[in-house]
């Protein structure tokens, strides 16, 4: 699941959290009775994405069919807003009993008491690690012991508009595409679909989806034992060519973005490409441009690399919860194959359970998804995380993808936010 770079908050609502720290895990131990009819209790599960709603919906329906006694409220936010929501219920011990959890913010959950262990399921073999990548799970484990159940995973890659290329007599994109083929079709299409409004690509100047791919890709890196990686000389490239892709018009600035979300411009037809991840799948079936999309590898660096980040959601459960069986029930049926499966079969997310990630590349045949299973399975990085990481962060947000296009280089710009990182992750030890 993607990460959008807004965290104006989350630094103040982390302060907060970490003063809460101290408790005890009051679930960790949960295992759950072996007749369903036993469990009961009313729960929530909060989660931040509209788009996967009904996928688990139709999950919480199929729960109760085997746990007709527990009664489980959704309850959604948007992320801008998810986070800080939970770091304040964190700090009167309200948080919801089972809850969606990212890479970047789980260290600050666990290292304050406020995630239940996984203890009690795994013993009883109600949750099997084994059945999920390593990486996730390393993910979601502090100190040795893991607290996240892995929901799905996520890479990057290039969609494009078949339908705008051919209009604009544009050879599409291939998997042997470089950078310089991305640009020299994006000055093709900015001349021929400019003047109708229509911007060659639709790029959200994000990190996980447009920056930390092309640092990667380029040789560069974002973290790296406990220092940042924007002062490398080939970080500053892979900055310095999205800042061109704004400069030169290709692709919309900042500002623009702010006024309408990128994707979005992409799903009605007013962008042929972008780079972007696997979690855009259930809204691009929506569009009414849906039979014009596909989807292939990002395109390489001028060293011949190509590279994407990985990410995936964990569910995970309230160390507080009032209802430790009921949570845990839910919690070890979100982990199992029927909800893998039935969020893949809605296209919703790529799930994490192994095996069952050929429904979801199948779920809409003409997309070519197997791109993202082939993307973690060669030249997949994860994601980069420290225990703080909403205060460096902060920084790629408000200095970085704010300054694309503008007159300041990357060379300068660079180094600036690698010093303010580098204080902000000394501060962590």
């Amino acid at each position: 699941m993607r990460i959008p770079s807004v965290v104006a908050g989350l630094v103040l609502a982390a302060t907060a959290l970490t003063a809460c720290g101290g408790g005890t895990d009051q679930a960790g131990d949960t295992k759950v009775p072996d007749d369903p009819s036993q469990v009961k209790g009313d729960i929530t599960y909060a989660i931040w994405d509209v788009n996967q709603q009904p996928a688990m919906q139709e999950i919480v329906k199929a729960f109760n069919a085997k746990y007709p006694n527990v009664k489980v409220s959704i309850s959604l936010a948007t992320f801008d807003q998810y986070f800080t929501k939970l770091k304040t219920q964190g700090t009167s011990d309200n948080l919801p009993d089972v809850f969606w959890m990212n890479g970047p913010n789980f260290q600050l959950f666990a290292a304050n008491d406020q995630l239940a262990k996984l203890d009690g399921l795994t013993e009883a073999k109600q949750l099997d690690p084994a059945n999920y990548p390593k990486a996730l799970n390393d993910l979601y484990t502090l100190d040795g012991t893991q607290y996240g159940v892995p929901k799905d995973y996520d890479t990057v890659a290039l969609w494009y508009n078949k339908k705008l290329f051919a209009d604009a007599k544009v050879q599409p994109p291939t998997a042997d595409w470089t950078w310089d083929d991305y640009k020299a079709a994006a000055a093709k299409l900015k001349a021929a679909l400019g003047p109708k409004g229509i911007f060659a690509t639709g790029d959200t100047l994000g990190n996980q989806a447009d920056y930390y791919p092309a640092m990667l890709s380029n040789g560069g890196y974002v973290i790296k034992d406990g220092k940042s990686g924007y002062g490398d000389p080939k970080s500053v490239e892979a900055l310095q060519f999205w800042s061109d892709m704004v400069k030169n018009g290709y692709t919309p600035t900042a500002a623009q973005n702010a006024e309408t979300k990128s994707q979005d411009r992409f799903f009605d037809g007013k962008a042929a490409m972008m780079w972007n991840g696997n979690w855009v799948v259930s809204a691009a079936i929506k569009s009414q441009h849906k039979d014009d999309f596909t989807v292939v590898p990002l395109p390489k660096a001028p060293g011949g690399e190509r590279k994407t980040v990985i990410h995936g959601i964990a569910n995970v459960m309230s160390a507080k919860t009032k209802n430790p069986e009921a949570s845990a029930a839910f919690l070890a049926f979100l982990g199992g194959k029927d909800a893998a499966l039935i969020q893949a079969k809605a296209g919703a997310a790529n799930p994490a359970f192994t095996g069952t990630q050929g429904d979801f590349v199948n779920s809409v045949p003409g997309y070519n998804l197997k791109t993202y299973i082939e993307a973690a399975e060669q030249y997949a990085e994860p994601y980069p995380v420290s225990k703080d990481t909403a205060v460096w962060n902060k920084l790629e947000t408000d200095q970085i993808a704010a300054a694309f296009g503008g007159d300041k280089p990357m060379s300068e710009i660079g180094p600036e936010v690698a010093k303010q990182m580098d204080e902000a992750l000394g501060k962590e030890k």
